[in-house]
């Protein structure tokens, strides 16, 4: 039976390369992004692609975009909540205001909107049940210098694992958490640049090749739901995690 699963952020980055490797698996896919064009772009002539244009932090656009694919499809096995922005790092009394508001409403709403829906649909759906994936960071463990609001988001992604991990068991619903490092995606080309260290110095960080989130992403996806991989960390190697600080 093919499996069917909504990513959000598919247009670009780790959400788009993570989608081309389930369409290349047979998944259909259910692609979420405010940029069609994007979309169109990931999806390229895979018949089993689903073009969700909305914005995550639109709660109406949520329902609707889940009830199409639900419609589509006939159930919705797993969500990757994906998308998240980031701002501009700095200590917490130079950052702006609007800086927070903006990155609170992606990464903690538009979060908790995407899985209240697909919660509700595989609460509903017979046969019940379903995964969701959240994409936290390394930064949900260990912030790195100047990252209060990133840090603060991240952190409460890992609240929305843990919670939605006991809230689905009566449901068959399992929620695990994927926490990247230094994958190599636009957001993260400042690495191989240089970047602030926590003793203050700026150093550039090892990346890897986000095809190796895609992959940790397509195994948790895959289990059977008995089984659940709480948190993952996938990192490259030699980043300055593990002692950071």
């Amino acid at each position: 039976m093919t499996q069917n699963i909504i990513i959000t952020g598919a247009g670009s980055g780790i959400g788009r390369v993570t989608a081309k490797a389930f369409l290349e698996a047979g998944w259909n896919v259910g692609l979420v992004g405010r940029r069609e064009e994007a979309l169109k772009e990931t999806a390229g002539d895979a018949a089993n692609a689903l073009v969700l244009p909305f914005d995550v932090t639109d709660a109406a656009a949520v329902e609707a975009g889940f009830a199409r694919a639900a419609s589509e499809w006939g159930r919705i096995d797993v969500l990757f909540n994906n998308a998240g922005v980031n701002v501009k790092g700095g200590m917490i009394d130079e950052t702006p205001v609007e800086d927070w508001l903006y990155i609170n409403q992606v990464n903690i709403t538009g979060v908790f909107l995407a899985a209240r829906a697909a919660f509700g649909q595989m609460r509903r759906q017979d046969p019940q049940g379903g995964r969701i994936i959240n994409n936290g960071s390394v930064s949900a463990h260990v912030p790195r210098w100047g990252s209060s609001c990133y840090t603060m988001t991240k952190h409460a992604v890992t609240g929305l694992t843990r919670s939605l991990s006991l809230d689905g068991r009566a449901f068959d619903i399992a929620c695990g958490q994927v926490d990247i490092g230094n994958a190599l995606t636009d957001m993260a080309v400042k690495m191989t640049k240089g970047v602030p260290q926590a003793d203050g110095s700026v150093a550039v960080e090892p990346v890897m090749d986000a095809a190796h989130v895609a992959s940790t992403v397509m195994h948790m996806a895959s289990l059977p739901l008995d089984v659940n991989v709480q948190f993952v960390t996938v990192m490259a190697s030699a980043m300055p995690y593990i002692g950071r600080g």
